[in-house]
């Protein structure tokens, strides 16, 4: 008998014994499971949480499990209209007996969320907000944390900038509020203002942020919920709690992602036969003879399939009963789809929360740090891919590091120098250029909650935080890159510090007053909030060292200081009748002392209808409410710091004077407005929160309308009156209106199956009001520069239109469909074609969001999906306005370039760029992910360890007319794309 043989049959006599002493040693599980009040609740499920076993209560509430394995188990009770209940239990050989008490669950209503210096019931809301915990977050790779809420929020936006790791996003709260200033929200973790501007070195600040620490998002919308956080809240607040520790033993927590990512689609381009073709019968001779015998797919050339790895490993628990914990470390390595593109960042997180003085102390210490080093790749050569031409192969002997390129012979040097009209070879772009950054990031705080032991009803909050940054890094491009080979290469270095400090202090008095029927809920603070930063100006430099200038002065301390007192009084009548009131004022170092101050008040109110007699006893509804709210918040974030002085500019390093062998920078003084102020928001909301069926359904539906005043605008000043012919200043309003809808519903529900559906709807329309100190109805303020047409915009703010309208002229058709060149509508009926017929086209905002959520689960399986649908927004080909003419392939000055296939449609021979026929209609159906995930259970025999797999596939399809490479473009104008990649992934995660 051989080893193997012999090993074999020892390992089965082995699992045989093992088998045998298994079954002689087993134990039984019994007992009862009852409610609150000691009724026996039937039909409840009782599941040996990561095995197999489950079994139902019987008519008596009694459940068991015979022939089970000693050991240690988790047991868990599942019932509709319970809370669920979980508890360990160490079975030895023989009886063992474990009850049950369920609570029933408390209405979706009465679920406590956080409203900003404070928590509350929801239903007890007069002010519009939508939680999502983290068992409803989006699944897969990850890498920043506003992406978990995806199409999860009725009246929110999220549209990532592409496909680059850790791309930042675009992130809309019922569309923004402003034209110039800012539209992002205010983001607030764990009671810290965070800093997202942007940080030298990594491509999003938010991607700093572990995603897996993350428990909870709350989007505060309506004035009457931000209007506590005042100046900085126009445009909504986010609040994000992180994970906490837990009472108990110490668990362990272990998950790992690897995933492959793939370009899910690109454009269509032209192959080099149908290149070839077309030059033989359209170019002339010489262009005949430039062709190439190579078939070079360019996009495959830059693009590859990229691998990235999401690691992280947590410990919570509790020292004694009065000192929870949670410790948390994050490793993630994620390469792009764009060749030579890698973020690597490591995260780290601790969490303490000790209790003292019979908990009437109560301490919350939280602090998050990362480190981030990133490789960015040339994103130029995604737009020089789709127009290189594809008869040339990759490399040729030549001095530009022996890339093939475009060249024309130079008189002045006697050699080849690279065709200034040509696009520079893709891969050399790419491998050409070292473009790196490093960030270091740290933010936490402490928060004190005491309540005071002559009135325990009074607490006091104090509130220290903290928000610093560095990020430096720097670009190497060689001498002999034909891409800068007229300026010797390039060596730039960046270097930025981030230092915010925010301290807050209020007091919370919450007090039942039993004999009137009444609850008061009142707060009054103050908070301070630093804001420096320290941006460093180096010399500039040639490829071999060269200095070419040095700045005047080494770096640049941009500060702002915000002071605040704000107050809020909730009162509530009867359990039925709710009524809120805050106020905030605000006073900012950005303004000048006569306009520092600002005053943001609100009002709300809320009845509980279904706590009235005639609904009360009612079995169908299990929740009615009705709110009313009216507020104003404020503006100030994307305002420049003193703007209201005169300010001077440095040049930049094209601009610069050169006397004798040294270049010297010039500064240039900028308009300014003494009287700059807060852009402001009124915003009215009425909303009715519902469930039905004891909340199987529920949701809620809001109709609002916002007015803002004093948006920034740039308007034209007389000659001679400021240092421009042009100001920025408060003259703008911008109405939104819109309505929210989400419902939420458990479809099925038993003992082996469950499936939970999610929808939200959201129609928002924006119009602007007023552009102008003057009425001037027809002034435009333009937006939207597109490539290849330098100083040319193709968008617009022009009053009673929606922002960012597409200006364009109206194409006139031929008898085959096809466009006619340069052949244009004359809308003003003047008998001449020119800048005045242009007229506004749609707009890049969509009309309607749609959100739609699923979740089943069977037995051990779960499978979750999410889409998306965004409808009525409108997209600019400028791929195809700037590539697809006879004029971009057979320049006469320039090489033979590719075209998108469009070219073949509309053959022109000129580039049209302010066509309407470049206009799309780019609505779109997403499926962003799709999850399937198995409950393993115990790996280890007593019971310990429970192991979960997951599959999953990120962007899986995408269902739109739109031909580019995507219909979700932020901006609404398509060039030069970096494509969102549909991604594989592959996870464990593992609990001790």
């Amino acid at each position: 008998m051989n080893t193997f043989t012999l090993r074999s049959v020892m390992a089965i006599g082995f699992l045989m014994l093992l088998c045998t002493l298994t079954f002689a040693q087993t134990a039984r599980l019994h007992g009862r499971v009852v409610d609150s009040e000691g009724n026996a609740v039937p039909g409840a499920t009782v599941q040996l949480i990561g095995q197999q076993n489950a079994t139902s209560t019987s008519a008596e509430g009694v459940y068991s499990f015979n022939s089970v394995t000693p050991g240690l188990y988790k047991v868990g009770v599942f019932m509709i209209g319970y809370d669920q209940k979980e508890q360990n239990i160490n079975l030895a050989a023989g009886d063992n007996t474990l009850n049950f008490t369920l609570t029933a669950i408390a209405s979706g209503l009465d679920e406590v969320v956080v409203i900003g210096y404070g928590t509350q019931k929801k239903g007890e809301l007069t002010g519009s907000l939508t939680t999502v915990s983290s068992e409803d977050f989006q699944k897969g790779l990850i890498s920043s944390p506003e992406q978990l809420i995806a199409g999860k929020v009725a009246g929110v936006q999220i549209t990532s900038s592409g496909g680059q790791p850790g791309a930042s996003s675009t992130i809309r709260v019922r569309a923004g509020a402003s034209l110039n200033a800012s539209n992002d929200p205010l983001i607030v973790v764990d009671g810290v203002p965070l800093s997202t501007g942007a940080i030298s070195g990594v491509a999003n600040p938010l991607s700093l942020i572990n995603p897996n620490d993350i428990e909870t998002f709350t989007v505060l919308k309506d004035a009457n919920a931000t209007a506590i956080y005042g100046s900085r809240a126009s445009n909504g607040v986010i609040l994000i709690t992180t994970k906490k520790g837990v009472s108990g033993k110490p668990t362990v927590n272990f998950s790992s992602q690897n995933s492959l990512a793939q370009v899910a689609r690109k454009v269509d381009v032209l192959s080099a036969d149908q290149i070839r073709e077309y030059v033989h019968a359209e170019g002339n001779d010489a262009q005949r003879a430039a062709l190439g015998d190579a078939n070079t797919d360019w996009q495959d050339e830059i693009y590859r399939e990229a691998f990235a790895s999401d690691n992280n490993l947590s410990v919570a628990g509790s020292i004694r009963s009065n000192l929870p914990y949670r410790i948390s470390v994050g490793y993630l390595n994620q390469q792009g789809i764009l060749k030579r593109d890698r973020m690597e960042r490591t995260t780290a997180g601790i969490n303490f929360a000790p209790k003292f003085f019979d908990n009437s102390l109560r301490i919350d210490i939280n602090l998050k740090g990362s480190i981030s080093s990133s490789q960015f790749a040339n994103q130029d050569a995604i737009g020089a891919a789709i127009q290189f031409d594809p008869t040339k192969p990759v490399h040729t002997e030549n001095r530009f590091g022996n890339y093939y390129e475009w060249t024309q012979f130079n008189n002045d040097t006697k050699r080849e120098d690279p065709n200034p009209n040509a696009p520079r070879n893709p891969v050399a772009l790419i491998d050409l250029k070292d473009d790196h950054g490093k960030v270091s990031r740290s933010f936490g705080n402490i928060q004190f909650d005491y309540a005071l032991p002559f009135l325990p009803e009074l607490h006091a909050n104090l509130n220290l935080g903290y928000d610093v940054s560095r990020g430096e890094g720097g670009v190497f491009i060689p001498e002999f890159a034909a891409s800068h080979i007229n300026t010797l290469g390039e060596v730039t270095r960046y270097k930025k510090e981030i230092n915010n400090t925010v301290g807050e202090f209020y007091l919370n008095y919450t007090k039942d007053l039993t004999d009137i029927q009444s609850n008061i809920n009142v707060t009054a603070g103050y908070g301070y909030y630093d804001n420096r930063s320290k941006e460093y100006n180096f010399d500039r430099t040639s490829a071999d060292g060269t200095v070419l200038s040095t700045p005047a002065f080494p770096f640049d301390i941009p500060h702002s200081r915000l002071i605040s007192y704000y107050g809020r009084l909730i009162y509530t009548y009867s359990n039925k009748y709710i009524f809120s009131g805050t106020v905030r004022t605000d006073g900012s170092s950005r303004f000048s002392a006569e306009n520092r101050w600002g005053v943001f008040p609100s009002l709300g109110a809320t009845w509980r209808i279904k706590e009235e007699s005639f609904l009360k006893e009612n079995t169908a509804v299990s929740d009615l409410n009705l709110r009313l709210s009216y507020g104003v918040t404020g503006q100030q974030d994307g305002i420049a710091n003193f703007s209201y002085l005169p300010n001077y500019v440095r040049s930049v390093n094209e601009s610069l004077y050169q006397f004798g062998d040294t270049f010297y920078p010039m500064y240039t003084p900028l308009a300014y407005d003494r009287n700059i102020r807060w852009e402001s928001t009124a915003t009215y909301n009425g909303g009715i929160d519902y469930g039905f069926l004891d909340g199987r359904l529920s949701g809620s539906v809001d109709v609002y309308f916002k007015k803002t005043k004093d948006l920034l605008s740039t308007i034209p000043i007389p000659v001679g009156t400021n240092f421009s012919n042009l100001l920025l200043t408060n003259v703008g309003n911008m109405e939104n209106r819109g309505v929210e809808f989400s419902l939420n519903g458990a479809a099925i529900r038993n003992e082996d199956l469950r499936l939970d559906l999610g929808f939200n709807f959201t129609y928002n329309r924006s119009k602007v009001t007023n552009l102008t100190a003057v009425d001037d109805p027809n002034y435009l303020v333009e937006q939207g520069g597109i490539s290849g047409s330098t100083g040319n915009n193709i968008q617009a703010h022009v009053v009673n239109h929606v922002p960012y309208s597409y200006r364009v002229f109206k194409q006139v058709y031929g008898e085959d469909g096809r466009p006619l060149e340069e052949v244009y509508e004359d809308l003003n009926g003047d008998g001449i074609i020119n800048d005045n017929d242009r007229y506004f086209y749609k707009s890049p905002l969509p009309d309607y969001l749609l959100g739609f959520t699923a979740q089943l689960n069977y037995r051990k399986w779960t499978l979750n999906t999410v889409l998306r649908s965004n409808i009525g927004n409108y997209v600019y080909d400028n791929v195809s306005s700037n590539f697809a003419s006879r004029y971009n392939v057979l320049d006469p000055n320039g090489p033979i370039n590719n075209a998108p296939v469009t070219f073949l449609s509309a053959q022109f021979n000129q580039k049209q760029y302010n066509s309407d026929y470049y206009i799309h209609n780019a609505s779109f159906l997403k499926m962003d992910n799709l999850s399937l995930s198995y409950a393993a259970g115990s790996i280890l025999r007593n019971g310990v360890g429970r192991l979960t797999i997951s599959a999953n596939v990120q962007n899986v399809f995408v269902v739109s007319n739109y031909k580019g490479v995507d219909p979700e473009i932020n901006g609404g104008i398509d060039n030069r794309f970096y494509p969102r990649p549909r991604t594989y992934v592959l996870g464990i995660n593992l609990d001790f």
